[in-house]
């Protein structure tokens, strides 16, 4: 096990603040259509409302079509059983769901708002839920005490056509399930020859052991024990949940049960557990400590005893968090897309078994940010994935959705599964659309040869072992293939059977053709042929940039060990420049994908130099499927005020209307007038048709400084800047670059360098809302009965 991640602690005051400032609370509501007209207005309120108002009228389900309740959860509290403070009344539970909105928002893109309900006598509750019930798609059921919430989940699940979910049960019935099937595997045991210990007997201890059994835990090898000793066939004043998992056992304490036990789940109290319990145990014993906020022994103690133990518990300054948010949110997510009519066993077993499968797959980058830098791979420290990884959003609700649609609870059916993941990753990841389009036409073009330069480099290993699996040519790693394997091998990584090449640029045999060619090229400018040797043998770069320069590759990425401009003043002594070079940045933000240019090579264009860029960019944008239409930024609007910045644009607007290019420009102009054309009528002269896409910045560091704004504030994707311009194509990403950003550039540079492209540039229209999209690739199925 190894050493714990610093503890992050903040004050009673730091959280108080939190809630209050500078808004109180942690939601609020944004329209969805515009509000802008009094058609609008009149469209979204009578008299146009009444239109869909007769239409769900004659059929309630098109309040599906009309309304959001397609994409609508409450999040449904008394106050009973807040997190582990207890039964401090509905008012203060309201800060809790509030947050279990934003969770479901955040991880899910699921519209959500909570409702605080004054009553703790469970029929009242039922009667007041099941009576505004229809208003959403799915009800989470949150911080209600036990045994009530069984009885309140189970009547309202019976009272409702939709998914009622009670999250403290299942939501931690599935990730601890999750976790023990990967625990298991680990230690090479089969759930049907496992002896569980559960600890606790609340309404999660008793789903997760349900869950448990139905995934293949026998019966006869659990023991349940709750305060008052063990759960046993018999014993007086049990509720019938608890005599629902009771057993024939002699064992009447929780020491004794955990004795030669595999695996003990701690749903109860700090303290317990104890170090000698957990020494009594058989070997590789499997611990699941997930009493909040204090685990019912701490893996320290654990650690202590036994290392040959596995550790979850439910805090996330240890390893492997039992985190509910790894459920629920992609739960409903699933069930709302198919319009499910409840949550089944099913589907809270497809959740569990996608969970555990996706623990086992290679972790990005942006998970290891989101936790301190520290690195996860599959094993006795990481069963279960992190709540920051972004593969849960597409990967998990498909598995929810398929088992919903198999069992006969969903009232349409997805059709296209691929099309359904491609929807999902639209809901967080702007940039996954214009990827999809870019990856499919590299898959669907000859194979490309990509060097990537830096091949020694964990990073750089693991985005050209994904480049491979995802099919989107072969990669080739440069660097000294004995020290290649080894961080492979340390990263879990087997790539032999993919067809990754390893090139050691020092001994490979093309060495000598490589130093002549160049040698021919560089002599008159200063070079010996001993320092072109050099320059081959030594440093990759040149290596690489031969290797594409003498037909021996495709294409080139690097940067993740140096600066921006140090590399490209190697491959500029290597690769000539075409035409012009200019880096192109691309920004993806709220529906809205904007070109930018020059974000990497003219620091002070001159009239001449913004025109090429302008060329240069309208061209690339065109090659990726899109009308160019060029805006000239600058402070100034069309010469108010002058200056000479202002000229330089001016000028380079001449130009191009010397030169007759064949795509809409327009200039110069502040960022507002380029994108918004409502704002347009005072310069009824302006030639472009619509919002600008592609925006020519005055000068380099305002392209640079306003695209990593942009990204630093959040809400939009910045890709690039990508280097266009060059006979071959090169990518050079930024130093310390992540994975998924090494992979975007080696796409694109296997995408420049020849793909062809079978769909005409099209301009852009408003998208869709991904859930209209996967709608698209659904068909309606008739209610079964149940």
């Amino acid at each position: 096990m190894p050493d714990l991640t610093d503890k992050q602690t903040f004050s009673d005051q730091d959280a108080l603040d939190f809630h209050q400032h500078p808004t109180p609370g942690k939601i609020s509501m944004a329209p969805t259509k515009p509000m802008a007209t009094q058609r609008d207005l009149s469209l979204a309120y009578s008299p146009g409302v009444a239109i869909p108002v007769l239409a769900i009228a004659e059929d309630a389900d098109r309040a599906y079509d009309y309304t959001s309740k397609g994409n609508l959860v409450a999040v449904i509290s008394n106050g009973t059983a807040i997190l582990g403070l207890g039964n401090l009344g509905h008012m203060a539970s309201k800060p809790v769901m509030e947050g279990k909105s934003v969770l479901f928002k955040r991880f899910a893109d699921v519209d959500s708002f909570d409702v605080e309900v004054k009553t703790t006598d469970p029929d009242e509750f039922i009667t007041v839920v099941k009576n505004i019930g229809d208003t959403w798609g799915g009800i989470n059921l949150e911080d209600i005490k036990s045994p009530e919430c069984f009885v309140i989940e189970s009547e309202l699940q019976d009272l409702l056509d939709i998914p009622v979910f009670h999250d403290d049960q299942h939501g931690t019935a599935i990730i601890s399930t999750a976790g023990l099937i990967n625990a298991a595997y680990i230690v090479g045991k089969k759930l049907e020859d496992m002896k569980v210990v559960l600890a606790g007997a609340g309404a999660a201890g008793l789903s997760s052991i349900g869950l448990m059994k139905a995934m293949g835990v026998k019966a006869e090898n659990t023991v349940i024990v709750d305060r008052d000793g063990v759960v046993y066939k018999g014993r007086a004043e049990m509720d019938q949940w608890k005599a629902a998992h009771a057993t024939d056992t002699p064992l009447r304490t929780l020491a004794e049960a955990m004795v030669g036990a595999d695996v003990v789940l701690g749903l109860a109290a700090k303290g317990a557990i104890t170090k000698e319990m957990v020494a009594s145990m058989a070997p590789n014993p499997i611990i699941f400590a997930m009493a909040n906020p204090d685990p019912e022994i701490t893996p320290e103690d654990v650690l202590s005893v036994r290392s040959d133990a596995i550790m979850a518990t439910g805090r996330s300054d240890y390893v492997n968090q039992v985190n509910n948010v790894l459920g629920f949110p992609y739960i409903f997510r699933g069930a709302l897309d198919v319009r499910a009519r409840r949550v089944n066993h099913e589907m809270k077993m497809a959740c569990a078994q996608a969970l555990a499968q996706l623990a086992r797959e290679d972790v990005p980058d942006e998970v290891a940010a989101a936790y301190s830098g520290r690195k996860l791979k599959f094993g006795r420290d990481y069963i279960i994935p992190t709540p920051f990884d972004p593969r849960l959003i597409w990967y998990i609700p498909p598995f929810v959705a398929q088992a919903a649609m198999d069992t006969g609870v969903a009232r349409v059916n997805i059709d296209d599964m691929d099309a359904y993941r491609s929807a999902l990753r639209q809901r967080v990841d702007p940039s996954a659309a214009l990827m999809q389009k870019i990856s499919s036409a590299v898959r669907a073009a000859p194979n490309k040869r990509v060097v990537f330069a830096e091949g020694e480099e964990t990073t750089v290993i693991r985005a050209a072992w994904a480049f491979k699996q995802a099919e989107l040519g072969t990669p080739v790693l440069l660097g000294r293939e004995d020290l290649i394997r080894q961080n492979a091998a340390e990263a879990g990584l087997e790539f032999d059977e993919l067809g990754i090449e390893i090139v050691n640029a020092r001994v490979s045999e093309m060495n000598d053709e490589y130093t002549d060619w160049l040698y021919g090229k560089l002599q008159r400018r200063g070079y010996l042929r001993r320092d072109v040797q050099r320059m081959i043998n030594q440093d990759r770069n040149y290596f690489a940039a031969a290797m594409v320069a003498r037909g021996q590759a495709d294409a080139v990425v690097t940067g993740t060990t140096r600066n921006f401009n140090m590399v490209l003043k190697e491959v500029l002594r290597v690769l000539d420049v075409k035409e012009s070079l200019i880096g192109l940045s691309i920004v993806l933000a709220k529906g809205r994908t904007l070109f930018v240019a020059d974000t990497s090579i003219h620091e002070l264009p001159s009239a001449e130099e913004l025109a090429e860029i302008a060329v240069q960019a309208a061209a690339t944008v065109r090659k990726l499927g899109r009308t160019p239409r060029v805006a000239f930024l600058s402070y100034s609007t069309f010469g108010n005020p002058p200056g000479e910045r202002g000229d330089k644009v001016r000028e380079a607007i001449r130009i191009l209307d010397q030169r007759g290019v064949d795509f809409e420009y327009e200039g110069e102009m502040p960022p507002e007038l380029a994108i918004d054309p409502a704002l347009r009528s005072n310069y009824p002269f302006m030639r472009l048709s619509r919002e600008a896409n592609v925006l020519v910045m005055p000068a380099l560091h305002s392209a640079a400084i306003s695209t990593q704004l942009v990204q630093a504030l959040g809400g939009a994707t910045v890709i690039g800047p990508l280097l266009v311009g060059l006979e071959k194509s090169v990518q050079i990403v930024s130093l310390g670059a992540s994975v998924s950003e090494i992979i975007t550039a080696a796409t694109f540079a296997a995408y420049e360098e020849g793909v062809s492209v079978d769909f005409e540039p099209q301009d852009e229209a408003a998208p869709p809302h991904p859930s209209a999209a996967a709608e698209r690739s659904m068909t309606s199925v008739p209610p079964t009965a149940e």
